[in-house]
């Protein structure tokens, strides 16, 4: 089923996002891809609450594009996976590589998305007060 828009729109900047947290960079003559929340997960202690920051985000801009309860919770699942073993030294850095939670929950998104019927609703409706794309919040 085609997607709305709207939808179409934000879930190519929360594929940018998620990109960008998961396969940023290439190792050379290995191939493998890892992006900042990688990186990030180096610098001990802070790195992986760091990485917190644009996985909410998405989860954030999910919750608000209408994602189930099921898909917002499977999206916190692996946050939570990501999160937890991310902190475990060394182990959890080649972990993070593999996971790739941002991209996990934009595709999770996106296949919830393309299920639904793509009905278009009014602006007050999808666009809450605390919405980033609420008239009073744009810079």
């Amino acid at each position: 089923m085609p997607l709305h828009p709207d939808h179409e729109r934000d879930l190519g900047r929360l594929n940018a996002i998620a990109r960008r947290m998961d396969y940023a960079f290439r190792i050379p003559f290995v191939g493998v891809r890892l992006g900042w929340d990688s990186i990030l997960g180096l610098v001990p202690g802070v790195g992986d609450a760091l990485a917190l920051a644009p996985a909410g985000y998405i989860v954030k801009e999910a919750h608000r594009m209408g994602a189930s309860n099921s898909v917002l919770a499977r999206m916190g699942a692996n946050i939570g996976i990501d999160f937890l073993i991310g902190t475990v030294p060394l182990i959890g850095d080649v972990f993070d590589v593999a996971w790739k939670a941002n991209s996990r929950n934009v595709a999770l998104l996106h296949d919830h998305l393309e299920k639904r019927p793509a009905v278009a609703r009014a602006k007050t409706e999808i666009e809450g007060k605390l919405s980033s794309h609420h008239p009073t919040l744009r810079g």
